[in-house]
């Protein structure tokens, strides 16, 4: 495997509350990473000094070997990290169609007032994606329309139009259904396998952690308390008591 993701000395406070304490970190192509903590421990400072939302007092994060400290967001896309929302991120009064077709243009930069969506954009791509993220059948539905568990489908659908290396997915199964998560979880991991694209995801839910992560990196206070495999991490006395509140 090789190196994706790289931090070091990663470092932000906002006042006297240090939300990232030097970290150190490396995400290995093909992992599926599921970072869990207690609200306010920093896992989403983590992730939006990586995909630029931050910039951190100091420290830096790599792409691919590449210094992306403190690029815009907009940037960091174009080199192949994207990203999904605890809220997913739609264009609620089109359909799920043309959400996919958005998403597919501004990946082409083919977007003309002389051109629609259809004709812009690429549209076996969308097809395929369609069936990728079981969202056929809906495909000319509305989004505003769309139960949670699909809309999670579609905003990662529309992250994957984007072509990236590397995904990640704030709280993917925040809103769903205790029904849908395990199919809607399933349905994302073989997406993200069809398209060989690397994986990190917030979660609360331990049955999705344990199912569904390949490592598991506990944040406590700003900092990276335990990492390893999903087994050792839950298992460890300290995550049992500070995050899983065992």
């Amino acid at each position: 495997m090789s190196t994706l993701l790289t931090t070091h000395g990663l470092t932000l406070a906002f006042g006297g509350l240090v939300v990232a304490n030097a970290i150190d970190f490396e995400l290995q192509a093909g992992e599926r990473l599921a970072v869990i903590g207690q609200n306010g421990a920093g896992k989403t400072t983590f992730i939006n000094i990586c995909t630029g939302l931050l910039k951190p007092d100091a420290g830096q994060v790599q792409f691919v070997g590449q210094d992306i400290t403190g690029h815009s967001p907009r940037s960091i896309v174009r080199r192949g990290m994207a990203r999904s929302f605890q809220l997913p991120q739609l264009f609620l009064e089109h359909s799920v169609r043309e959400c996919l077709e958005l998403a597919a243009v501004a990946r082409q930069g083919s977007l003309s007032s002389w051109l629609g969506l259809g004709v812009a954009s690429d549209r076996a791509k969308v097809d395929a994606m369609l069936e990728l993220i079981s969202l056929r059948d809906r495909q000319h539905e509305l989004c505003i329309n769309l139960p949670e568990g699909h809309r999670k489908l579609l905003d990662v659908g529309m992250s994957l139009m984007l072509e990236p290396r590397l995904l990640i997915l704030d709280e993917p199964t925040s809103g769903v259904s205790t029904e849908e998560k395990h199919e809607v979880m399933a349905i994302l991991m073989r997406a993200l396998d069809d398209r060989q694209v690397t994986a990190i995801f917030v979660e609360h839910d331990v049955d999705i952690v344990k199912r569904y992560a390949t490592r598991v990196a506990a944040w406590i206070s700003g900092a990276i308390a335990a990492d390893g495999a999903p087994a050792a991490v839950l298992a460890d006395p300290v995550v049992q008591r500070e995050v899983l509140g065992v």
